[in-house]
């Protein structure tokens, strides 16, 4: 089930990055126990505000175990206690303070289990002025400086989706970091908290145009560099049907593999890093382009090193014979998603299912750690957990 087989990871359920998180260790064959609240945004153990996902299609929420419990009861607090007591990592992903006024912060279950590595993601990180703000993916790049370079010479700065902030510099920064405890652990036989912060994550992101920057090969204006559209030869165009291809042959030879198979005039695309001919060599390459559809030009550049891919929606992606070939997408419980990721030659990595309802599991997990029966009967009789049948 995975190269992290064996390991125990408590989740709190949250939105975003932390989920992602947890996607992305279960993934790698984790067992990871996600905590619903009970109550949030009306429906049991649910914690986004978004109906659809309440509805069962969180592909963020696949291949866990879930339970749900009162968070805001001492009782409630205690069942996640108990978990800890034989996991080897939790992960919340509360404003700074609010697991400690639960009763669930590090000091409180790392003394039931002191090599608990407690996961901590937030936006701004566990102290400074901003910690206690309240934000979302596209502050946290923006002060991070990864908005404000992201768009086209004379527009504004383009939001990457959520990709930037919750994922790549957020919940995967978090998996990283759990993983670094876990192993740290297992040296000195303590835990520690690690502080997630999307805005150090996105940062981090930035590490090469950095050096880019004291090279002085980038620019604060957006749009003039050649990783940012600036250029002629990294950038999407579009084709004859109105649909899009994407180019990056950045080398001298790839990009004269391009400017031959492009049907290009050699002499005109000469020096190619000659930035005050850029928007010339834009301008012709813009006009070629348009005079082929994009499967035209698939079938003349896919597979060459002109370093050329058309650009697939989210529905065509799955569909085209590379992504096909390597199952890049699979499909779950009838929810079409991403595979997990990376690749492992002997221990392989499986979805076991796709969401749950949050209180799904709640009696199976509670037994499996070590409740009686009777004490699960009471807790569900007082209400500090909950349990259904079925999905």
């Amino acid at each position: 089930m995975g190269p992290l087989e064996g390991l125990k990871i408590v989740e709190i359920a949250g939105i975003g990055p932390g989920p992602f998180c947890g996607m992305m260790l279960s993934d790698m064959g984790a067992e990871v126990i996600r905590v619903g609240r009970l109550g949030a945004y009306g429906d049991v153990g649910n914690p986004s505000p978004l109906p659809r996902i309440a509805a069962g299609e969180d592909v963020l929420a696949r291949g866990r175990r879930t339970i749900a419990v009162d968070l805001k009861n001492p009782e409630g607090a205690e069942v996640v206690l108990r978990l800890c007591e034989r996991a080897d990592a939790f992960i919340e992903g509360f404003r700074p303070g609010v697991t400690e006024r639960l009763g669930i912060g590090p000091q409180h279950c790392m003394e039931r289990n002191p090599k608990l590595v407690y996961g901590r993601m937030t936006g701004w990180g566990q102290e400074g002025p901003l910690a206690g703000a309240a934000g979302h993916d596209i502050n946290y790049i923006s002060m991070s400086g990864a908005l404000h370079a992201i768009g086209r010479k004379g527009s504004g700065p383009v939001p990457p989706l959520n990709l930037v902030g919750d994922f790549g510099g957020g919940g995967m920064l978090l998996a990283f970091g759990i993983l670094c405890g876990v192993l740290e652990a297992m040296k000195s036989g303590k835990g520690q908290v690690v502080d997630a912060a999307m805005l150090d994550g996105s940062a981090v992101l930035m590490a090469m145009f950095f050096s880019l920057r004291e090279m002085g090969m980038f620019f604060e204006e957006r749009g003039a560099n050649f990783l940012d559209s600036g250029s002629h030869f990294y950038d999407s165009y579009e084709t004859k049907d109105g649909k899009w291809i994407s180019i990056g042959p950045i080398e001298p030879h790839f990009h004269d593999e391009f400017v031959r198979l492009a049907g290009l005039d050699p002499g005109r695309f000469d020096p190619q890093m000659d930035y005050s001919r850029w928007p010339e060599y834009k301008e012709e390459t813009i006009r070629v382009f348009k005079t082929k559809t994009r499967d035209e030009w698939c079938a003349i550049m896919e597979g060459s090193d002109a370093c050329f891919a058309p650009v697939l929606s989210i529905n065509e992606a799955p569909e085209h014979p590379h992504n096909r070939a390597r199952k890049t997408f699979v499909t779950v419980d009838g929810v079409l998603q991403p595979a997990p990721a990376p690749r492992f030659s002997r221990t392989v990595p499986e979805i076991s299912h796709g969401f749950r309802h949050p209180a799904r599991d709640t009696v199976s997990v509670l037994s499996d750690y070590g409740f009686s029966n009777d004490e699960i009967t009471d807790l569900l009789a007082d209400g500090i957990i909950f349990a259904v049948e079925g999905k």
